[in-house]
């Protein structure tokens, strides 16, 4: 997609692609290309009425700590995409991408379905000693397609295929299986991850477990499983809680093992619902924590919205923002910040 330059004002675009809204399918590909392109308001727009009553934005990023004082130039190249938050930016009407990721979504679980417990499913070692088939592969490469055909100007990032165009202004963030072990296993504790990001902050994101048929949607401000609006839930103290990982080794590997195991024995119950599962079940009230002692990208940038948009407190390890970071901690809000102290004694 082609820049456009346009000298109408901020509201006058809006109500431009809103007449426009729901008329063929071109249609709704020029309400896409002109919300996607509406000026930034000036600074008397933004005084002006209707600009206070936007939704706050994601706060600055705090730096991890491992890359600490590095130029941005020699970060990893997957964790360049993410960018601090510029308060210029105009908020984003992520309504006019929704739709899309639920066609992204749809698609990408019918063409999972059906290698799901199929006794001919071929795993694969990938270099970092991670299964990968088919699946992963052909889904993700399905859903590039579709992000090229349809907003050609967006970047893409994902697991399996690589990165392209990540300092875009809009960057896609697919992980096809999230879960490959449970996928290759035929336990449906998986999930396809489709993150979009503007300026590198996740503005929008789905979890889709296609086999139980459940897509979680959030923007940071509502979260929705299959269209209905969902909660996390309110559980009182540590002793009545449900506590979900991926793996209970990985914590003694890459964070406090002896932390973790105490706070194990703090909470009602410890499951290994993981993966991105886990993070579904948190969200729609089913279980009040999940923590990955380290993750990639692809694996973070969905959760974001989902969690906060159900109302939970999403974080790294050590209580951190969880843009950029290696590791998450989900928690309903009346334990986040216990387990944050259990964590790092």
């Amino acid at each position: 997609m082609n820049a456009v330059t346009t000298e109408c004002p901020g509201a006058r675009c809006r109500n431009q692609t809103q007449s426009i809204t729901g008329g063929n399918e071109g249609g709704r590909k020029e309400e896409t290309r002109q919300l996607a392109l509406t000026p930034e308001p000036s600074a008397a727009d933004r005084a002006g009425a209707g600009y206070q009553n936007l939704p706050s934005r994601v706060s600055p990023l705090y730096p991890i700590s491992r890359f600490r004082g590095f130029p941005i130039s020699r970060l990893p190249f997957y964790f360049r995409v993410f960018r601090p938050h510029r308060d210029d930016h105009y908020p984003v009407n992520s309504e006019i991408y929704r739709d899309f990721l639920l066609e992204l979504a749809t698609a990408s679980g019918d063409f999972i379905r059906p290698y799901f417990a199929s006794p001919d499913l071929l795993v694969e070692t990938k270099s970092d000693d991670t299964p990968v088939t088919l699946a992963d592969r052909g889904a993700e490469e399905l859903m590039r397609r579709m992000i090229r055909n349809r907003f050609p100007s967006h970047g893409i990032l994902g697991e399996e295929l690589g990165s392209e165009n990540t300092d875009a202004e809009f960057v896609w963030v697919l992980d096809p299986i999230d879960g490959t072990r449970a996928f290759a296993a035929a336990t449906p504790l998986f999930g396809t991850l489709i993150a979009l990001l503007h300026h590198g902050q996740p503005v929008l994101g789905a979890i889709h477990q296609p086999i139980l048929r459940q897509l979680v949607v959030g923007d940071s401000s509502l979260t929705t499983l299959n269209g209905r609006a969902v909660r996390v839930r309110a559980t009182s103290g540590l002793a009545n809680a449900t506590l979900l990982c991926s793996d209970v080794l990985s914590p003694a590997i890459h964070q406090n093992g002896e932390a973790f195991a105490m706070l194990t024995q703090r909470v009602k119950q410890l499951r290994t619902w993981g993966d991105c599962f886990g993070y579904l079940l948190v969200a729609t009230g089913w279980a009040d924590i999940m923590c990955d002692p380290v993750m990639n990208p692809w694996d973070i940038a969905a959760l974001i919205p989902v969690i906060r948009g159900a109302g939970g407190i999403i974080t790294d390890w050590q209580g951190r923002d969880p843009v950029n970071s290696t590791s998450i901690v989900a928690a309903i809000p009346e334990l986040h910040a216990q387990v944050i102290a259990a964590l790092n004694p």
